[in-house]
């Protein structure tokens, strides 16, 4: 197991119990993202750092014809997920793995190449190499497939206290926001069209990379 896992493990093998709950009110905008999905019939969606596996469970709700996969370093992690996608009766229709996702095998893990949707909700801003992990998502995707993405912003439309504030207390967490995040989108994009949407004063931004051609 790499260092980055045994870290993710430290941080929430108790926080791991009351998750959800916590980040309910300022993990802005998963919920918006789930919704643009839109994965086409039979398609596979994959969401690089899971965590409780909560967006698959709604997301797996909404779309009940495709397979979904979720990939944590967090072992930790991964028993509350095996949990709630047991205790939702998905087993079967939800699948996990271990990885580090900036050294993920998508074939070894999860038995396939590419996938119609990749997705990463508050996942970048706890990975030191969080650019090479957005040029992942768009291989991951294939030439028709999409990536989204939702994430700490700059904040630019926020009142300086008060991104002072948040960024002193994320990084209580090792969590720093991703202040140039459309211009890695962009960047990692190669030609293909990148919608950039800040939320709530930049607060957070959820950017959707789509398909090639």
């Amino acid at each position: 197991m790499s260092e980055a896992s045994l870290k993710m493990d430290r941080m929430y093998r108790r926080q791991r119990r009351f998750y959800d709950l916590t980040r309910k009110r300022y993990l802005i905008g998963r919920d918006r993202l789930i919704e643009r999905l839109d994965p086409p019939a039979g398609g596979r969606v994959l969401e690089i750092g899971c965590g409780t596996a909560r967006n698959l469970v709604i997301a797996a709700a909404r779309h009940p014809d495709c397979t979904f996969y979720g990939v944590d370093a967090s072992t930790e992690m991964l028993k509350t997920a095996a949990a709630n996608v047991a205790a939702h009766g998905l087993a079967g229709r939800i699948r996990l793995a271990q990885a580090d996702v900036t050294r993920f095998d998508p074939r070894r893990s999860c038995g396939c190449d590419t996938f119609d949707r990749v997705v990463a909700s508050y996942t970048l801003s706890m990975i030191e190499e969080w650019r090479a992990v957005v040029a992942a998502m768009v291989r991951l995707a294939g030439p028709a497939g999409s990536a989204h993405i939702v994430d700490f912003g700059g904040g630019a439309g926020l009142p300086v206290w008060f991104r002072a504030g948040l960024a002193a207390w994320l990084g209580l967490f090792d969590v720093t926001p991703r202040s140039d995040l459309a211009e890695a989108a962009r960047a990692a994009a190669g030609g293909r069209p990148v919608e950039i949407e800040p939320l709530r004063g930049g607060y957070a931004t959820h950017v959707v990379i789509g398909p090639a051609g």
